[in-house]
């Protein structure tokens, strides 16, 4: 008799975007712990291919390779897809630091048709084409910037998932009568190598995470843990949430 689980992703079929590094790798790992059969794309195979490695059941995942800039490249993803889906998450994105006042028109191109227009063509082209289950749920991995935080040179990317997180309310209300969920997450500061760049010396990101009143960064797996909270059953009354994960950041 197997333990009841809410949070339990068993032969859930799980597209994760993004899936070549950082917090997309760490979703698609703990997914797959919880049982998911995992599609997995990025523009990157040999990155790919090493997500694959880290994941339980490897034969139990397809990869597929696609610039999500690209709409041509997201048709041909959808159509690679042969199983209805259970859950998509949209983790693919990028930043673009750059001051106001040096702010061109194709940087906010840039930006915006990966981090906005794609994941927004992606679920479109799933939804039209019927390659979502009823009960099925869409995640979008947002960030506190927006919404709730800016900085100096930040524009870009706040106003990027900004857009996103006032997207997905719309889009919950009109997907509600299909009983597919839309939500995001929106981490703070996450300990990936994104950060660890050499940007900032170590004692300064120490100094940095002190900011936090948890006083530290989160870790790529905690933002994964909320991902599985809203793909799973246990999530099956929310949609048009964002959720944040930031260590109480946003409370000061």
């Amino acid at each position: 008799m197997k333990t009841y689980n809410p949070f339990s992703l068993e032969d859930k079929h799980i597209l994760v975007t993004g899936a070549s590094s950082g917090i997309g790798r760490s979703i698609a790992i703990e997914c797959a712990r919880m049982g998911a059969h995992l599609y997995l794309t990025g523009r990157d195979e040999r990155r790919l291919l090493e997500t694959l490695t880290f994941l339980d059941n490897c034969n139990n995942h397809t990869i597929l390779i696609a610039d999500l800039s690209r709409i041509e490249q997201i048709d041909v993803l959808v159509d690679s897809i042969i199983d209805k889906l259970d859950g998509v998450v949209q983790c693919a994105g990028f930043t673009i630091l750059k001051p106001f006042q040096f702010i061109m028109s194709e940087h906010i191109d840039a930006i915006m048709d990966v981090n906005y227009k794609a994941p927004i063509i992606l679920s479109q082209r799933l939804v039209r084409r019927k390659k979502m289950k009823k009960n099925a749920s869409i995640v979008f991995v947002s960030s506190i910037s927006g919404i709730w935080i800016s900085s100096v040179g930040g524009c870009l990317y706040s106003g990027s998932k900004g857009a996103i997180n006032g997207f997905l309310k719309g889009m919950a209300i009109e997907l509600a009568s299909k009983s597919i969920r839309v939500n995001s997450v929106n981490p703070g500061m996450i300990d990936t190598n994104i950060y660890s760049d050499g940007t900032l010396t170590k004692e300064q990101l120490v100094e940095d995470a002190k900011r936090y009143p948890l006083r530290r960064y989160g870790r790529p797996e905690e933002v994964a843990y909320a991902v599985i909270y809203l793909l799973s059953d246990a999530s099956s009354w929310v949609t048009g949430s964002n959720l944040l994960i930031d260590g109480g950041y946003t409370l000061l």
